[in-house]
């Protein structure tokens, strides 16, 4: 059962990382070259599997149920509750949104040539958020078995999408400089933002228990699996295209077209489209359970039918009426999820342990488990997120260039 949970687990958190991110990586690193997305994909997840790992060394000394909303007023007081909650509810919200307008979108296509009839966009919105929040609001096991099985078929699409690809790379593609210095700077939110999962610790916590040696192999082998998967699909996407053809595909649909095109092969759009798909709905499943327990803390929900029942509305009505009515004030709003990732997944973490240790030294507690590298290692992470902030800041007032 343990070996069970585990699994799961780890599936959860690659589910939750392998989103709309790993689909924009290609566009923003079209500039870069292969070896220097290489080298900034594999900086992004030791970065982001560091402070997972701080993440649990301040979870051993809490409550299993507790979610970021308590650790945070625990070691930061109200001031440090009230940032963490913002940046909490600002990702979590912005990426539910994210994910229904893409999947509604997605599957309101699907829904018309299936129906050979015009199916909006809204409904596509409201049935994806209806099948996903009925997953959600039962708990955490539900999620766990629906996601493994999505996860699997991920996979298969995934297997299918780099076949296809991956005979028509060629060496010289891979081999190409990055075109801009900027590019390099411009590119660290996305390839960042690739690899969140933070959202959905407290609930791998909650679900396996304070086991710090099960919770480590969770996370370093469950944030592994995304970026050995996209390696490969960098390796598919920047080996098959030339750097002038990427950089002229500024969407989704163009670069996926553009592949189709260059290939003669509509299979490819076709295994795209539905790996697309899958992506999106492992990712919300993850994002959405991270938000879900979150504001059944926050709000002090209880677990019965009623309590589930009104977490459900307040986790998924606002992302989904945002989607639905400010589609496009929500993209604006995309630009900043990097900012609230860096508070999340970076700045807390590193503000909490250094509360947490200071604790234990007081108390001359030996701690049972504490993440190596001491005061300069977060010093260096947290010079790592600054840098990241300062890149998205750069770019939306135009002192460097753009990506995607």
């Amino acid at each position: 059962m343990a070996l069970n949970k585990t699994l799961g687990s780890m599936l959860i958190i690659a589910g939750t990382t392998i989103g709309a991110g790993m689909l924009a990586l290609p566009l923003a690193s079209a500039g870069l070259g292969f070896t220097t997305a290489l080298v900034a994909m594999f900086g992004m997840w030791a970065l982001m599997t560091y402070t997972a790992l701080l993440m649990i060394e301040v979870h051993q000394h809490a409550d299993t149920n507790a979610t970021l909303n308590t650790l945070a007023q625990q070691l930061l007081g109200r001031k440090g509750q009230i940032i963490a909650n913002f940046a909490m509810i600002f990702l979590l919200y912005s990426l539910c949104a994210a994910y229904i307008a893409g999947g509604g979108g997605q599957l309101s296509e699907k829904l018309s040539g299936w129906f050979n009839t015009s199916i909006p966009p809204q409904l596509g919105a409201l049935l994806f958020t209806l099948l996903i929040a009925a997953v959600v609001s039962v708990g955490t096991h539900t999620v766990d078995l629906v996601n493994r099985l999505l996860f699997a078929a991920k996979i298969i699409a995934l297997a299918v999408m780099l076949g296809l690809l991956v005979p028509h790379v060629e060496g010289e593609h891979l081999v190409e400089m990055p075109v801009q210095k900027g590019l390099i700077l411009s590119a660290l939110p996305v390839v960042f933002t690739s690899f969140g999962f933070h959202g959905s610790i407290p609930s791998i916590v909650r679900y396996i228990g304070i086991d710090i040696k099960t919770l480590k192999k969770v996370m370093i082998i469950g944030s592994a699996l995304p970026l050995f998967i996209y390696v490969l699909w960098q390796l598919a996407s920047q080996g098959v295209m030339s750097q002038p053809e990427l950089m002229a595909s500024t969407t989704l649909g163009s670069f996926i077209a553009s592949l189709s095109d260059l290939l003669h092969n509509p299979m490819v759009s076709q295994s795209v489209s539905v790996f697309a798909d899958l992506a999106l709905a492992t990712s919300f499943l993850g994002v959405s359970l991270g938000l879900f327990d979150f504001m059944a803390d926050s709000l002090k929900r209880s677990s019965n039918v009623n309590g589930r029942m009104q977490t459900g509305m307040i986790t998924f009505l606002p992302p989904l009426a945002f989607a639905i009515f400010y589609p496009q004030g929500f993209i604006m709003a995309l630009g900043y999820a990097a900012i609230a990732l860096v508070i999340l997944a970076i700045f807390l973490p590193v503000a909490m342990v250094r509360s947490q240790r200071k604790k234990n030294n007081i108390s001359n507690e030996i701690s049972s488990y504490k993440v190596k590298g001491g005061n300069f290692g977060l010093i260096i992470v947290t010079m790592a997120g600054v840098l990241i902030i300062s890149a998205q800041a750069l770019q939306m007032v135009g002192l460097i260039p753009a990506v995607g």
